[in-house]
């Protein structure tokens, strides 16, 4: 029956063409950018001014949260019918009796294109702030949002026969997951959030997919993965009484000790190679420094891992306080964001936290270390600002990247020395000279793409690159580089082919 059901939305939804470029065209970009600011009064001038039809209808019952007349539901579902809608969890009777139909959740298109392809898909998920008028409840499930987007931007997209969405909520990363697994397992600690994700897969014709009950990596006891996802409960949230404990976003554990054990324990659930990605918070205690800190949880894991820590953000104290807060549907000026706030920064004094990183994280168990005995890649770094458009592809460059750290990480010098690389495509070279002086004072190579890296060259670093079109050796760009600035060719080689590396590895030069 529930099948039944599904098959019946899914063919109503198609047949109004409730989808994100229909939105779009009901109410236009400017109300578009409104509604993701949490104003929905744009969309609905937009809709009464049009003759919507049956996508009007679905837009202000699933997307603006608003009651709407019996018959208009019953005409925007025609296969599936009130009943089906009612049995499904989608409808509740409307505040004025028999006379409207109310949604008892969230239902929006969400497209997207990753390494197989355009897609577009319908996303179940609890109503927002905007719909409830007021304050999240702490069991909330939440839908497709600024992390969830983060986080299926950054998702490696090779081919995998398993992966593992730890935390899976409205079941997103586990879509995105199915695409490129032949099969996935997601867990969640809500079993509301569970039923909403497998509503979510049945709604879009995704198969594959498991879903199990528990907290943490409990649910996959024993069983180890070739990709694990998580856009964990990471959310730094005082455990005392009467601040809300929102299951969405707080893992239950004090400060950032649930992306530790995250971190430490990924490797146990990993095969040899297989790769974890999530994203998580950190704190900066005193003058330490956080991303010292994550360098510790890695160190503690079972497992070697190769580590690649990005953080991207850091608020003080008082704004993540704020955030949060906000976030919870709690507004500032009010008697209660008051209360709250002084327990988030009573909660950070106490523990001497002066400000919260934000950033991405990927491991992988190590299929090989090297001779000290350390993994081969172990990076920390921070990567500040907007990137644009660039975010929503970085799980191709994330990907391109690691194949290129472990070509040229298996590779001695001379086997290096002996490739022909090529600059990639949207590299270009930017120099500054003092009016009427003949050399630069600085060159820079800046990246249009990946993470739009800039990185500073010499005259020399600068020939070789702009020399890399395939057609000679490394090491032969380097003799006539040495002949050229009359330099020591040994001397030039052993500075030169450890920034090539660098730059191979952050896609700036690609391999053969």
């Amino acid at each position: 029956m529930r099948s039944a059901a599904v098959s019946a939305l899914r063919s109503d939804l198609h047949a109004a063409g409730f989808t994100v470029d229909g939105l779009s065209a009901l109410w236009g970009e400017s109300a578009s950018a409104a509604l993701f600011r949490g104003r929905r009064v744009p969309a609905e001038r937009a809709l009464a001014a049009a003759e919507a039809g049956a996508r009007g209808t679905l837009a202000s019952l699933f997307v603006l949260g608003r009651p709407v007349p019996l018959a208009d539901a019953a005409a925007a579902l025609p296969t599936l019918g009130l009943a089906g809608a009612v049995e499904l969890g989608l409808v509740i009777e409307g505040p004025t009796g028999g006379e409207t139909i109310a949604p008892a959740v969230d239902l929006r298109p969400y497209a997207f294109v990753d390494a197989v392809g355009p897609a577009e898909w319908w996303i179940v998920s609890d109503l927002g702030e905007l719909a409830l008028g007021g304050a999240l409840p702490e069991d909330h499930v939440l839908g497709v949002g600024g992390a969830s987007l983060t986080l299926s931007g950054l998702m490696l997209q090779r081919p995998v026969r398993s992966a593992l969405d730890l935390g899976t909520g409205c079941g997103i990363q586990a879509l995105h997951a199915a695409r490129h697994a032949e099969r996935v397992v997601a867990t969640d600690i809500s079993e509301r959030a569970l039923r909403l994700a497998a509503l979510n897969a049945e709604l879009n014709d995704v198969e594959g997919i498991e879903f199990r009950l528990g907290s943490l990596f409990e649910p996959v006891a024993g069983e180890t993965f070739d990709h694990i996802v998580s856009n964990p409960p990471f959310v730094i949230t005082p455990r005392v009484e009467g601040v809300p404990a929102y299951e969405y976003r707080d893992g239950g554990m004090v400060g950032d000790a649930l992306v530790a054990a995250f971190v430490s324990g990924c490797g146990e659930h990993l095969t040899p190679g297989g790769v974890a990605q999530l994203l998580g918070n950190w704190e900066y205690h005193g003058t330490g420094d956080a991303l010292d800190r994550v360098r510790g949880w890695v160190d503690d894991s079972a497992q070697p891992l190769d580590a690649w820590v990005i953080e991207r953000d850091t608020e003080d104290a008082a704004q993540y306080a704020e955030t949060w807060i906000r976030d919870g549907g709690t507004r500032p000026g009010t008697p209660e964001f008051d209360r709250l706030e002084g327990a988030w920064l009573d909660d950070f004094e106490a523990r001497d936290v002066r400000e919260v990183g934000f950033g991405y994280v990927l491991l992988r168990r190590a299929d090989g270390l090297r001779a000290d005995g350390l993994p081969t890649l172990r990076r920390f770094e921070r990567r500040h600002g907007s990137l644009g458009a660039n975010e929503a592809g970085l799980g191709v460059h994330l990907g391109d990247c690691l194949a290129a750290h472990d070509a040229q990480a298996a590779l001695d010098d001379d086997a290096l020395a002996g490739l022909r690389l090529t600059v990639a495509p949207d590299v270009t070279e930017e120099r500054h000279l003092w009016p009427g002086a003949d050399a630069p004072t600085a060159i820079l190579l800046r990246q249009g793409g990946g993470f739009g890296r800039v990185v500073s060259a010499d005259t020399g670093l600068a020939a070789l690159v702009g020399a890399c079109d395939g057609e000679l050796p490394v090491g032969a760009i380097i003799a006539a580089l040495a002949q050229l600035l009359e330099v020591e060719e040994p001397a030039l080689r052993a500075d030169l082919l450890p920034a090539v590396r660098a730059l191979l590895t952050d896609g700036l030069l690609t391999l053969p």
